[in-house]
């Protein structure tokens, strides 16, 4: 078994994008067991930072293609982590639990593998077969996940931002041009409309920069800005969606990019963001505010278009006084910046 799930890692690890990376997980482990369902599990936390349970993949004999819980999905409609006690002891034990299928379920046996506790979305993958594992296809199992747990260390390395652990400068353009695209894996063809209908087919990007920050590194030192820049990620984390893009562009530059079908849903979130800013007192430093520019990601548009419209918008924040969110198009409308082509303006790359 091991040459087998040694082959099938050189097409894993061909793959620079980790949900296509869980789905297709689901489909070599199925071959390696002839497992009757297989499921990859990861923990994301709702508002009130409680860890809920998000299906990150899953594949069922005779059905197909593997589907997951859509990004858009409502983290409080996710089961809670203790609903699911197994995967629970699984991961926080780092222990490999087999078990049989409870009564009046699929006969067989229920098989689960903790995934690394140290990334960004924690979990397990969970195995249905009819059989139950032996140990040395279960070791063979655990060291496929641990090489590919590497390998996308390696990849949160490259495309994440080593202070804050948001996506970086460089992982902006891929990103940004996958999110312009239909979502490619869906449940139900009803899936579709509904997200749709909740979230609409538009991106807003927006440009987040911290004012004042050359004042808190020249009065409290560059050891605290970057605690100012760390506890700033946390609360975008904390206060957009966790499906939402968020980037750090370097220095005290940010860029978030939403979904939603009109631009005031666009500016409310961005505006929220901006008051939790407002109201947090940052150790030491006390108040911290920031200035946002705001604007529609366009049919065909290009990553440095975009960001320069929402960047005059910052600039435009900056102007009228800071601490504020104001929209590119307003401002166009207002007659307060030109309407112009803006592309190959700032060099994002």
């Amino acid at each position: 078994m091991l040459l087998s799930a040694m082959d099938h890692l050189v097409g894993l690890t061909a793959l620079r994008d980790r949900d296509q990376m869980d789905l297709a997980l689901t489909q070599v482990l199925a071959d390696l067991v002839d497992a009757q369902a297989v499921g990859i599990y990861r923990l994301v936390k709702d508002k009130r930072e409680v860890f809920r349970w998000w299906r990150a993949a899953e594949l069922i004999e005779g059905q197909g293609a593997p589907t997951a819980d859509p990004a858009w999905i409502k983290p409080e409609d996710l089961p809670a982590m203790d609903d699911h006690p197994l995967r629970a002891d699984a991961l926080n034990d780092q222990l490999v639990l087999q078990v049989t299928m409870p009564p009046m379920s699929t006969d067989g046996w229920l098989t689960v593998l903790p995934l690394s506790r140290d990334r960004s979305e924690p979990g397990v993958v969970e195995l249905q077969t009819r059989e139950p594992l032996s140990m040395e296809r279960v070791r063979d199992l655990q060291l496929l996940l641990m090489v590919l747990n590497n390998y996308q260390r390696l990849l949160d390395t490259s495309q994440r931002d080593p202070l804050t652990a948001l996506l970086n400068r460089q992982s902006f353009e891929r990103a940004f041009l996958a999110a312009s695209l239909p979502p490619q894996r869906m449940d139900r063809p009803e899936d579709h409309e509904e997200r749709r209908k909740d979230l609409g087919d538009v991106w807003w990007l927006g440009v987040i920069d911290i004012d004042h920050f050359k004042q808190v590194n020249d009065r409290f030192g560059h050891l605290i800005g970057d605690e100012v820049l760390v506890l700033v990620a946390r609360l975008m984390q904390q206060t957009f969606r966790h499906y939402d893009r968020l980037f750090r562009f370097g220095g005290e530059e940010f860029v978030v990019m939403v979904r939603c079908p009109q631009e005031s849903g666009a500016l409310l979130a961005f505006e929220r963001f901006r008051r939790a800013m407002e109201g947090y007192h940052f150790p030491q430093v006390g108040q911290v505010t920031i200035s946002t520019g705001v604007t529609a990601v366009l049919r065909a548009d290009a990553p440095s278009s975009a960001f320069s419209r929402a960047d005059e918008a910052v600039y435009e924040a900056k102007r009228q006084g800071r601490n504020r969110v104001l929209s590119h198009a307003s401002l166009i409308a207002q007659g307060l910046i030109h309407d112009a082509t803006h592309e190959g303006d700032v060099e994002l790359f």
